[in-house]
């Protein structure tokens, strides 16, 4: 009878749409695209986290004055609902540490939205939970409802294109002779230093490659050299530094189901030298403009700014607010984070990160390797540049809630396994089969 009861439901629905359509066509394909996602929810719970896994790398920005958000935080913010409602319960233990130590940043970082009452301060405030907090569940859910091989394959896919495009756009700019770093204008206007965190994190996670995704190898080693290649074409040293340094720690710590080889290292090492001797000779040259020494004279007018509210801070986004003479955000997270929140909000910030890191390193390797050197990545790449940006943020925090709902899956198929031996379906145990305690 509920059955019936929801084809007539669906039914009329339908034909009301099919109504609008003419002289309504927003509110009707708005309408269509939220019965579509209702059924999807019907069928498979976590559908809509899954499918917004591709637009969290969406940097096209809308809105504005005070409120300035990506494309991927609508996506972030509509996935983040029903992957808290739907997605598999309870949170595993490092889930659950990691959440409480979002909170407390949330609690440190409270602090100077009371204390500057502006627009601003306010999302941003909701918008660095919604990037964290928001994100782990949103990549829980996908993990936890055994749909992580999945999801990484939908987030690597847009990746892929960006870089095939960063990677021709640099070729043409070879061609006319100019080696400057990339930027894309079209079909989405994309800076270098997004390009390159982006491809970055793509890279990483299929130089991981962890067994329980099942990438062959042949799709994984092309994915990770196409999008190295991205990050070098755009030339973010910051992202070059972070993949380099990313790369070392899951060469070093051992793969438990793979060996990996450590020439690998032959080309990290050279890539951060390069780095190293390129930004000398910025500082060396003449050029007070330049990236190295713009970003000396950044830092002495972060250090003056943070000085006129050092425990609390201007506010969250104060160079969009006005509330100084300076209108730039601070190419530092350390410096960020204390001009913004003060020294309580930079000790919220560093529990968050240390701790989360520690947390990570506790895990099993298989899952914990990946999730760890992602957090790593990203706060290497935060000491060279700008930090609390949208998607560069979002994206390590999604990968590292993966992991862990990875995890609990794997967990959960195994004991699924011991408590009813061979009744339960082979298919249903490939990410597991070969699981082992550390």
């Amino acid at each position: 009878m509920t059955w019936v009861i929801g084809t007539l439901a669906l039914a009329v629905l339908l034909a009301g749409i099919g109504i609008l359509v003419p002289e309504y066509a927003v509110v009707a394909v708005t309408l269509a695209l939220l019965v579509l996602v209702v059924g999807l929810t019907a069928y498979e719970p976590v559908a809509l986290p899954i499918l917004a896994m591709p637009a969290l790398v969406v940097v096209e920005r809308v809105g504005g004055g005070g409120v300035d958000l990506s494309l991927s935080d609508f996506a972030l913010f509509g996935a983040f609902w029903f992957a808290l409602f739907f997605a598999p319960r309870p949170y595993s233990a490092p889930m659950r540490s990691l959440l409480w130590l979002s909170a407390l940043y949330q609690v440190a970082t409270l602090f100077t939205v009371i204390v500057n009452p502006f627009t601003a301060n306010i999302v941003e405030w909701f918008h660095a939970w919604l990037s964290v907090a928001g994100a782990l569940v949103v990549g829980w859910a996908v993990g936890r409802a055994g749909r992580a091989r999945l999801g990484l394959t939908l987030f690597l896919v847009p990746c892929l294109a960006i870089a095939l495009l960063t990677c021709v756009t640099a070729l043409e700019q070879l061609a006319d002779g100019n080696t400057g770093p990339v930027y894309i204008d079209s079909p989405i206007a994309m800076h270098k230093n997004f390009i390159g965190c982006v491809l970055a994190f793509a890279a990483l996670v299929a130089y991981a490659r962890p067994w329980w995704v099942g990438w062959p190898r042949w799709f994984a080693l092309g994915a990770f050299w196409l999008c190295s290649l991205g990050v070098l074409a755009a030339q973010a040293r910051q992202a070059l530094i972070g993949l380099a340094i990313g790369i070392m720690l899951i060469t070093l710590r051992g793969d438990p189901d793979r060996k990996r080889s450590k020439l690998i290292l032959l080309a990290a090492v050279p890539a951060i030298y390069f780095v190293v001797l390129a930004v000398q000779e910025q500082l060396s040259s003449d050029n007070e403009f330049n990236s190295a020494n713009q970003r000396l004279t950044w830092y002495e007018d972060s250090i003056d700014v943070w000085q006129r509210n050092p425990w609390f801070g201007m506010g969250l986004r104060w160079w969009t607010a006005g509330v100084t003479e300076f209108v730039f955000q601070p190419p530092n997270v350390e410096l960020e984070v204390l001009t913004s929140a003060g020294i309580v909000g930079l000790v919220g910030f560093l529990a968050l990160f240390l701790g989360g890191m520690v947390v990570l390193w506790r895990i099993n390797p298989r899952f914990g390797t990946l999730a760890f050197s992602m957090l790593m990545m990203r706060f290497v790449q935060g000491q060279f540049d700008l930090f609390w940006v949208s998607v560069q943020v979002t994206v390590p925090f999604v990968i590292v809630g993966v992991c862990l709902g990875a995890e609990s899956y794997a967990e959960s198929r195994r004991a699924a396994r011991e408590r009813t031996g061979s009744a339960l379906p082979l298919e249903d145990l490939r990410s597991v089969e070969e699981m082992t305690v550390r």
